[in-house]
């Protein structure tokens, strides 16, 4: 949602965490209309015990692996790669906090 629609639902509304929401950045405006609103504000997670970067950089070599063995025709190869990504994907999530 850009900054201006932002401030438009900030204008409607009344409530002490809002004061001065017309110089607000988006930064600034988005947990004060959580506050206004009760909503929770979303959590930033990070990915503790690997390196998150070379593990995306695999699953994207991995992803053109399985799209040779596709187009080569070998269903077998295609099946072997998607499980390792899938496990790439599950220790990603899995470490995310």
């Amino acid at each position: 949602m850009t900054v201006v629609r932002l401030r438009e639902i900030a204008h409607e509304i009344e409530h002490d965490a809002l004061h001065g929401h017309s110089t607000m950045h988006k930064e600034e405006l988005i947990p004060a209309l959580c506050e206004a609103l009760g909503i929770e504000a979303h959590a930033h997670h990070e990915v503790v015990g690997l390196d998150k970067a070379s593990v995306k950089a695999e699953i994207r070599k991995l992803k053109v692996k399985r799209d040779e063995a596709f187009a080569a025709g070998d269903h077998t190869e295609v099946k072997r790669v998607r499980r390792r990504m899938h496990r790439l994907k599950g220790k990603l999530r899995r470490a995310t906090i």
